[in-house]
């Protein structure tokens, strides 16, 4: 290994540019600690998660032969509204756009209008 005769400023630009590149040993062990603490916190949610999903299955299982007449009247009647509303409610939006389209249509007529008679209008 050789020794170079380096000049204190030179050395003290060049130390500064490794620091503000390269992470410290001990900020690097603080985030590999950090990071092992939240895969242990995600093992904990998930194995809540699959614990609640294998109650709900026993729970499936458990309730007696399935829906009633009246129950399955109920979730078809909640069906076919759902999808009357989504229809009127795609209908009503593109009737909205529509109107917004024959607004942006009357305001450049004004806008032409009014360049050409030299005037621009109150509204």
């Amino acid at each position: 290994m050789m020794r170079v005769l380096v000049p204190l400023r030179l050395r003290k630009a060049v130390r500064a540019w490794f620091d503000s590149r390269y992470i410290s040993v001990a900020d690097h062990c603080q985030d590999i600690k950090d990071a092992l603490w939240e895969v242990q916190t995600l093992r904990r949610e998930v194995s809540a998660l699959q614990a609640e999903v294998e109650r709900l299955r026993q729970a499936r299982q458990a309730a007696p032969g399935g829906l009633g007449q009246a129950d399955r009247a109920r979730l078809d009647d909640a069906h076919r509204l759902s999808q009357e509303t989504a229809r009127s409610l795609d209908g009503l939006l593109q009737n909205e756009v529509l109107l917004w389209q024959a607004i942006d249509g009357l305001k450049a007529a004004v806008e032409r209008s009014g360049e050409r008679a030299g005037e621009r209008p109150c509204a």
